[in-house]
């Protein structure tokens, strides 16, 4: 049976996340060009965006499945003994994507970053060619000068001495213990050192790439349907030219003509939409008995991640934050590991004051180290032509040996760093953490947890002698950290046992030269082989920057926005 046929537009987004929403904006603003943003999740407009999204701190990852793809997984690293480590893999379903539901970090990386991707083959990436475009996108409140942009959708800004709270003083204290200088502007200061975390929020809530790309005037816009709640179910080929697309909406099956279809679905799902529609490697699409429309075996392939580890620490009461003050992340280091085979600045790690919404978190400060420089990758395969099941995502973190050594030594590092004067002397109240499935269920915003978790946080405020085992014994499995760091052989498996991806997936539809058979994407964002579908998300990475990826995402759609209108 045919399908019903809605309409023919221009352009056709497919995913509402950080980069959708920024080619919403800038190619609807052409009034001849007809456009449709889809995006999977509920939508967030002007005015009803919900608390939980809004809040300067990250409330939706603690509600459940209602703000990411429920169910969706990643195999993390193999293990000494062979087994791999998997654990949920939350990516927002939401209008903003990851911009809604992320820590709102607002570092760019380092120039050499994108000064590599150009010598990779991404000609016209590199640092001088890129920075108009991070320029473009921010409103930057503290700092002004060539490096910085004033007039942007994306305010960043830090919270810089003298508005420190004490957690802010004692961190950056800490951090700076290992002989690194204080510095103020971690996106204009590209050497090492310690610095106050750069973030996407103004008047305490989050700026979304939804809230500041689809404003009320850009939604006005007659030429822009915006449709939420809504599934991609395949692409229509015509050969290698896309001529629509086929989406369930409200409950109907419906197909809508395209002028040509950009991705922007992330780097877990873009490559499946691609596979899907038989872009890939043909001996595997055929396996799955998908017809191959463009032989491109590197989609799904170069899957990376920042290899990460995460640890709390019991804060005395002066350090805390009061429940109100919703901004908890203060301080960043970046640092490098110093070992053969390493880099500069391939370490960084984080402070923040609370390690979640309620009592118990509100006692505990929450430090994340990761590879800023990750050797290893992994890759997405496609396991079914249905829409409704998942790829397998395999990150494959530390499977080079230098991303390993790197791990180690950068808790080497920090672990003594932490247990100071400055915050907490005493090790035995540093251990490690996980978003393990008993803390997720804990974590999730309700009536009982808050209860609970109030109970479980008065317990903290006991004597060390009587503190320092229930935190070994329910939160960090029996583990004494400096036990672990003592031996070699403990904390390479530590390393192992515990690392997981930072939700920084990409790199799995890379740009690069056409005639190179591992790129998927031209310079321009164009898939290689095909005449008008694009990709512009976190996917065309040649290999991640050394920063959170929301900002980079975020520069990347602006800039393939330049080229799909024509202004390049």
């Amino acid at each position: 049976m045919a399908l019903p046929e809605t309409a023919f537009f221009d352009t056709v987004i497919i995913g509402g996340g950080s980069a959708g929403c920024v080619l919403a904006n800038r190619l609807s603003a052409d009034p001849r060009h007809r456009v449709l943003l889809v995006e999977a999740g509920a939508d967030t407009p002007p005015g009803a965006v919900p608390a939980a999204i809004a809040d300067a701190y990250p409330m939706g990852l603690f509600h459940g499945d209602r703000f990411i793809w429920p169910g969706l997984t990643a195999f993390t690293t193999r293990r000494a003994d062979g087994t791999r480590g998997k654990r949920a893999y939350e990516q927002g379903r939401i209008m903003g994507g990851g911009s809604s539901i992320n820590v709102q970090s607002a570092n760019r990386g380092l120039p050499r970053d994108y000064d590599e991707w150009a010598e990779l083959g991404a000609a016209g990436w590199a640092w001088a060619d890129v920075l108009p475009y991070f320029r473009r996108l921010e409103r930057d409140l503290d700092f002004d000068g060539p490096l910085h942009g004033r007039d942007g959708p994306i305010p960043i800004r830090r919270i810089l001495p003298p508005h420190w709270p004490a957690f802010a003083e004692a961190a950056t204290t800490a951090f700076a213990s290992g002989g690194l200088p204080r510095r103020l502007d971690q996106n204009g200061e590209c050497e090492d050192g310690v610095f106050p975390t750069a973030f996407n929020a103004e008047n305490g809530q989050r700026v979304s790439t939804a809230v500041a790309y689809l404003d009320p005037a850009t939604r006005a816009r007659p030429n822009l349907a915006i449709w939420p709640r809504t599934q991609l179910l395949r692409l229509f080929l015509e050969g290698t030219r896309a001529n629509g697309v086929e989406l369930e909406r409200d409950g109907e099956r419906l197909r809508v003509s395209a002028g040509r279809v950009a991705v922007t679905a992330g780097a877990l799902q873009t490559p499946a939409i691609l596979m899907r529609a038989g872009i890939g490697d043909g001996a595997a699409l055929a396996a799955l008995g998908i017809p191959v429309a463009v032989h491109r075996p590197g989609v799904g392939q170069n899957l990376r991640d920042h290899p990460a580890l995460t640890f709390c620490q019991y804060l005395p009461r002066h350090l805390r934050l009061p429940a109100p003050h919703r901004r908890a992340g203060f301080a960043a280091l970046r640092f490098s590991s110093g070992i053969d085979g390493g880099e500069a600045s391939d370490l960084y790690a984080t402070a923040s004051a609370r390690a979640g919404w309620h009592g118990l978190g509100r006692r505990l400060a929450l430090y994340f180290l990761w590879c800023n420089r990750p050797k290893s990758s992994g890759r997405v395969r496609l396991v079914s032509p249905d829409p409704a099941i998942y790829p397998e995502a395999d990150l494959d973190l530390l499977s080079n040996p230098s991303d390993l050594a790197r791990m180690m030594a950068g808790v080497r590092t920090l672990l003594p760093l932490l247990a100071s004067e400055a915050l907490n002397p005493d090790p035995g109240d540093l251990f490690p953490a996980a978003f393990s499935p008993f803390i997720k269920r804990l974590s999730r915003v309700s009536r009982a947890n808050a209860l609970v978790t109030a109970g479980l946080g008065a317990l903290l405020d006991v004597p060390a002698a009587l503190r320092q085992p229930a935190l070994r014994r329910f939160l960090s499995q029996g583990a004494s950290l400096a036990e672990i760091v003592g031996d070699e052989a403990r904390l390479e498996a530590f390393v192992r046992g515990h690392v997981f991806g930072v939700w920084h997936a990409s790199g799995t539809c890379r740009m690069g030269d056409a005639a190179d058979p591992q790129a998927v994407v031209d310079p321009q964002g164009r898939v290689i082989g095909t005449d008008n579908i694009h990709v512009a998300d976190a996917s065309v990475m040649p290999r991640l920057p050394t920063a959170n990826t929301n900002i980079p995402v975020i520069m990347i759609a602006e800039k393939i926005a330049d080229h799909l209108a024509g202004r390049l």
